[in-house]
Order: structure tokens, then sequence, then C-alpha cells
């Protein structure tokens, strides 16, 4: 689960580079469950839901970019 204060304290890449990595995370998860390989369903929406709050970081992060 990602943190959000932890996470408000990065930098814009390193934001971008985590957000590709839960992405491709989540993308070898819903890949395990195809193949029967991984039976803890929950585990995608529990990425959904760390790729939403990233890509909220990211977005607040350029906006304090283009308002200064």
């Amino acid at each position: 689960m990602v943190d959000i204060a932890e996470s408000r304290k990065k930098t814009l890449e390193d934001l971008k580079k985590g957000l590709e990595k839960l992405k491709t995370d989540a993308q070898k998860v819903v890949s395990g469950i195809m193949q029967k390989k991984e039976k803890n369903t929950s585990k995608i929406r529990d990425f959904k839901k760390d790729i939403a709050r990233m890509e909220m970081l990211i977005s607040e992060k350029l906006k304090e970019v283009k308002g200064k």
C-alpha cells in the first residue's frame, strides 16, 4: 500500500517511476490470476487503488509546478 505522506515528499520523477512499477506489478498479478497461479483476487483491487493514489499525487505535483 502506498503511504501518501511519504509519497508527497518524493519528486515528480520518483512518482512516475513508482507508478510504472505499480502498473507492471498489477499486470503480473492479473496474468497470474488468469493462469490460475494467483488465488488472492483482492490484490487487483489494492493495486488499482494504489495506482489511483499515485496518479492523484502526480497531478498535485504538476499543479504545484504550474502554479509557481
